[in-house]
């Protein structure tokens, strides 16, 4: 009977107990949530509940497990495996801790400065710094785990003797992912480019979405993801009209007959924005920048807040300046003259007569008196 119930006591005590320490320790935590809400620390820190359930069980069994007695003869593979489990659990429960620790940290920044350009670049800095952060701890981790079977402790002197050799050899095969992760310290810390600054990169227009220690993701107007190294963006030139301010300033070009009227065309644009709420009222223009042959350039700029707000400002400006042109100034739109050329004197299909008298129709016929 004691072979029975000692296993079932240590192990259901070894389950049992960490699992009522993890709940008691979850209700605190929603407790000091729902009292200080003005901080998501402890909110943060209940989503990391089950790798602290994890820990405490395994920790638990492994000091337990040689009192329970089951499963005689495997009680080293076993101990084994919760050594490993409890080491993977306690890395999984530090990145999570680090992750509230940061993001709480973030938050009262946010709320604290209202500059977007610099909450956007702390938070940049705070995703990469995160990142890297569980990158350590997963190494780490991997090695306690490796350095707990015995063959890998006796290989240690040999791994550390070839560690110079194979350092090398890395360095050389992963140059380009090391130039990469360069790359995404320098434009973290850097301030070069933020998680949602407006970029234009290879003539696609779109938002910084995320970005890592080798890539960057930018989404475009279209719901599309534009995925590129980060050290794009340190070898080649690329727009950003988030860079020193959001405000912006937008161009809405239009092909006009001659005789346009430019004055009513400034007073209708006037019209226009002051209808429209993307515009901030900062400035507007109407001007004629270029004329040729058959056409003339008319340039209109208007401000807004922001990238967004700009195009909205140029699409309608676009299209309601062509529908008032095209219904109260028709002339004004560009057109295809279908006039009959006018001859210069003295010019007949191409050729010039020498005394300057115009030239006699071909059709003409002689007349009896002229013979």
């Amino acid at each position: 009977m004691e072979n029975i119930l000692r296993p079932l006591i240590v192990i259901g005590g070894s389950i049992v107990l960490p699992l009522l320490i993890g709940w008691a320790t979850d209700v605190l935590l929603r407790k000091a949530d729902e009292r200080h809400s003005e901080t998501p620390l402890w909110g943060l820190l209940r989503r990391a509940r089950i790798p602290y359930q994890v820990v405490l069980c395994a920790a638990v069994l492994r000091g337990s497990y040689d009192e329970a007695k089951l499963l005689e003869g495997y009680e080293v593979g076993i101990g084994r495996v919760l050594t490993l489990v409890l080491i993977g659990a306690t890395a999984w429960l530090m990145v999570g801790i680090a992750a509230a620790v940061v993001e709480t940290s973030y938050s009262h920044y946010a709320r604290a400065h209202r500059d977007p350009a610099r909450v956007r670049r702390v938070r940049t800095q705070v995703t990469l710094i995160m990142r890297v952060v569980a990158a350590i701890v997963a190494v780490v981790a991997v090695a306690a785990m490796l350095l707990t079977f015995p063959a890998m402790r006796a290989a240690g002197a040999s791994l550390l003797a070839s560690a110079g050799i194979l350092g090398i050899v890395a360095g050389v095969a992963a140059q380009s992912t090391l130039g990469n992760m360069f790359a995404g310290f320098q434009i973290a810390f850097g301030d070069m480019v933020r998680i949602g600054d407006t970029v234009v990169v290879d003539g696609e227009w779109g938002t910084v979405e995320e970005i890592t220690l080798t890539f960057l993701t930018v989404r475009t107007w279209d719901e599309r993801r534009i995925t590129m190294p980060v050290s794009y963006f340190t070898s080649k030139p690329f727009e950003n009209w988030s860079r020193g301010g959001a405000q912006m300033t937008g161009i809405v070009y239009w092909q006009v007959d001659h005789s346009a009227p430019v004055e009513a065309m400034r007073e209708q644009l006037r019209d226009i924005l002051r209808e429209c709420p993307a515009w901030d009222g900062r400035h507007y223009g109407l001007d004629v920048t270029d004329a040729t042959t058959s056409t003339m350039e008319v340039r209109a700029l208007m401000t807004a807040k922001d990238a967004d707000d700009i195009w909205t400002v140029r699409v309608t400006v676009r299209e309601r300046m062509i529908r008032w042109l095209a219904a109260q100034h028709p002339y004004a739109l560009p057109r295809v003259n279908t006039a009959d050329a006018v001859v210069p004197p003295g010019h007949v299909d191409g050729r010039a007569f020498r005394d300057g008298s115009p030239p006699r129709r071909v059709h003409d016929t002689p007349r009896s008196g002229d013979r």
